[in-house]
């Protein structure tokens, strides 16, 4: 107990202690990937054992899926040329969209009261801290920490993650608060008089340079309006799948420096 307390207090005063945590990350890394080995194994023989009349459903389903998105796609093709043109006519440059990567989930963090999980790729892969990460549905969280080969990224519903937010709807913008709870945001001091409603969407406002703009985040499932509180009771659904993704993108922003003018400075 008292060397415990030692090094506890050594971490938080001495700042070498983050390269030992780096190097002791890189010494269990070997062992988290010993840890998953199961689950593969497990969603490997998942795969095997799959019938046929199964794999002829699935395949019809994503045959229905396919000619949905090929139609989506269609639309988003004129709109993004309508866009370039507008953008055009307003003098806006050209909106570039970060690049991507693939990494892998091999881990949770087992303390219910914090919401993290390990990812397979750290601080030799080009990972950096902050960085964003998205699943298939939207905004999973941002990494926090860094070793060599793996990383630790925390999840929007974490007690101590707060994200800007827009309802795609009209634009009013709010801070999406995480509150332990791996289904449910809520939106910080939102108005009596706001106009957002059950089922409008919230993606990333891109205010703060932490995420790129227009990400899914959650969407709104309870609204009270309390005639005795200052403020709107919003509640949301996260729009990721915190707990069934495996398969995660990390997203390369970085956002440019906003300079300020010296008049603006003076005055």
């Amino acid at each position: 107990m008292i060397l415990a307390g030692l090094l506890m207090v050594t971490d938080l005063n001495w700042p070498k202690m983050k390269e030992g945590r780096a190097w002791l990350s890189l010494l269990v890394t070997p062992l988290q990937w010993v840890v998953d080995i199961p689950t593969r194994v497990a969603d490997s023989l998942s795969g095997v054992v799959v019938d046929r009349a199964s794999l002829v459903r699935e395949n019809e389903a994503l045959k229905s899926e396919a000619l949905v998105l090929e139609r989506k796609v269609q639309q988003m093709a004129a709109l993004a040329a309508e866009n370039i043109r507008l953008r055009e006519l307003l003098g806006a440059g050209e909106r570039l969209e970060p690049e991507t990567r693939l990494v892998e989930l091999i881990g949770v963090n087992p303390d219910p009261f914090q919401h993290e999980v390990i990812l397979n790729q750290g601080s030799e892969d080009g990972v950096f801290a902050g960085q964003p990460v998205l699943d298939a549905g939207g905004v999973m969280g941002q990494v926090i920490s860094l070793a060599h080969y793996t990383n630790r990224t925390m999840l929007i519903t974490d007690a101590r993650s707060a994200i800007p937010v827009e309802v795609n709807r009209n634009g009013f913008r709010a801070i999406a608060l995480g509150k332990g709870v791996l289904d449910e945001l809520e939106l910080e001091h939102v108005p009596d008089t706001a106009d957002i409603r059950e089922g409008d969407l919230l993606v990333t406002s891109g205010l703060g340079g932490r995420f790129p703009r227009g990400y899914p985040v959650a969407r709104v499932k309870e609204v009270v309006r309390d005639p005795g509180r200052p403020f709107t009771l919003v509640k949301a659904e996260p729009a990721a799948r915190l707990d069934r993704s495996r398969h995660l993108l990390l997203v390369d922003y970085h956002p440019e420096p906003i300079e300020v003018a010296q008049g603006d400075v003076d005055g």
